[in-house]
């Protein structure tokens, strides 16, 4: 295996972790900020109130993205195991 395979292995890998991550961390984000912005003009500041939102948001975020998820983690893991045969020879 040449390093250009390798570094395009990696490169495959942290291109899915940002596609299945960037939804969850997108939408906490903008509940982040919503409440944060919330608590500067009411001045309430409980802890919860920051992380229970973020928390049911996250959860709703699995729940409806959760199987597209588990099917993008699946392809990977399909292509790479396909590719394990043809790691040893070389020239391929």
């Amino acid at each position: 295996m040449t390093a250009d395979r390798a570094l395009s292995f990696i490169n495959e890998l942290l291109w899915n972790a940002v596609i299945i991550g960037g939804p969850i961390l997108g939408a906490i984000l903008l509940v982040g900020l919503l409440v944060s912005i919330l608590q500067v003009a009411t001045q309430i500041q409980e802890i919860t109130l920051s992380f229970v939102p973020k928390l049911i948001v996250a959860a709703a975020i699995m729940i409806a993205l959760g199987p597209w998820m588990v099917s993008l983690i699946t392809q990977f893991a399909i292509s790479m195991y396909m590719t394990i045969p043809s790691i040893g020879r070389p020239g391929l």
